[in-house]
């Protein structure tokens, strides 16, 4: 199969033919149709996770089961699935409680195996793991849930637990900032986007931010506090210290903070502005995606119409034009997501 391969960590990809994935007990192989460029892709060929080279990236996909292994119940060859970019093992208490996104033996495709840029990619406890894509939603829409969309999602629902009418400060409008912006303004809130991008600001006001600040070394926590008397909901949606601290210290008072975005650590561990977090008494939570059992209210909501998720992608590219891309992806100024086409 065709497939992007990294053969040293922060150097040039290749396009090249590899040997097919093997079944695996209890999984599937799924034939790409779809999968998502993402700043987490880049974050693996920068060297800030662990992986074994060479490496095939690729972590939000959707497409068609191919094979089916031994112990796999609930799928067939030829249904259309995606997954969460976390694979849960199915079988210990975060896993049989319906939170596979922190189970201490997951896996990740493009991160601990072979990810989907690539004609085909493996997904590991099947019955646990997979979601089926109803007849209404696209693959491209549906490979933009496996990260981006569902992160945000469950970010701002089970995490922050947003409200109506409540202010939402939104630091980073690339594809999981924007999906923030969509859902934050489907669940009743309002709405302040923040980038160094112009054009992607423009994104955020046309799917309704009530108000955007370009990043351009002012002090957006002053602007925000001016605009709402402070943020209720806060969310890093880019991953640095800047990032992080400005979305933080736009909340108000006792107002909650979810961050998305992976911060690389600086000098050991990334600096976040902990003192306003106690003083303040801020709630800090964490996201990491979320477990396939969450899916169907979601996709409930992507069937009706509430949820938009295929507005939010701007292009869709071939295998070569994503090698190309992904070691400037850090710094491109793409407004929403870049879906990869493996058969381009």
């Amino acid at each position: 199969m065709r497939a992007m391969v990294m053969d040293q960590i922060g150097g040039p990809l290749e396009v090249r033919d590899v040997e097919e994935p093997g079944v695996p007990d209890g999984g599937v192989v799924i034939t790409v149709v779809a999968t998502g460029l993402c700043r987490s892709d880049w974050h693996a060929w920068a060297g800030h996770d662990d992986i074994a080279l060479p490496h095939v990236p690729g972590h939000e996909f959707a497409g068609i089961i191919a094979e089916v292994g031994p112990g796999v119940t609930k799928w067939s060859a030829g249904d259309r699935v995606t997954a969460p970019f976390v694979e849960g093992c199915g079988a210990c208490e975060w896993c049989l409680s319906g939170n596979a996104q922190v189970c201490p033996q997951q896996q990740q495709p493009g991160f601990t195996h072979w990810g989907s840029f690539a004609e085909r990619v493996v997904v590991h406890a099947a019955d646990t793991n997979l979601v089926a894509i109803p007849a209404g939603v696209s693959f491209e829409a549906a490979a933009s849930l496996g990260c981006r969309f569902a992160t945000a999602y469950r970010a701002l629902t089970s995490r922050a637990r947003l409200r109506a009418g409540e202010w939402v400060t939104v630091v980073g409008a690339g594809g999981v900032g924007l999906s923030a912006v969509m859902i934050a303004k489907a669940l009743g809130g309002k709405v302040i986007a923040v980038d160094r991008n112009a054009t992607a600001l423009e994104a955020a006001a046309q799917l309704g931010a009530d108000h955007v600040l370009l990043a351009d070394g002012s002090d957006i926590p002053a602007q925000v506090h001016a605009l709402t008397g402070g943020a209720h909901v806060a969310v890093d949606a880019v991953g640095s210290e800047q990032t992080s601290a400005d979305a933080i210290l736009s909340l108000r008072r006792r107002g909650r903070h979810v961050q998305i975005g992976l911060l690389p650590p600086v000098e050991g561990h990334p600096r976040v502005p902990m003192s306003r977090v106690i003083a303040w008494e801020l709630d800090v939570f964490g996201s990491h995606g979320m477990a396939a059992a969450d899916y169907p209210d979601m996709l409930a909501l992507i069937e009706t119409g509430v949820f938009e998720p295929q507005s939010l992608i701007e292009r869709v590219i071939g295998l070569e034009e994503a090698a190309s891309l992904l070691p400037r992806f850090d710094g491109a100024s793409v407004a929403g997501m870049t879906m990869i086409d493996p058969t381009r």
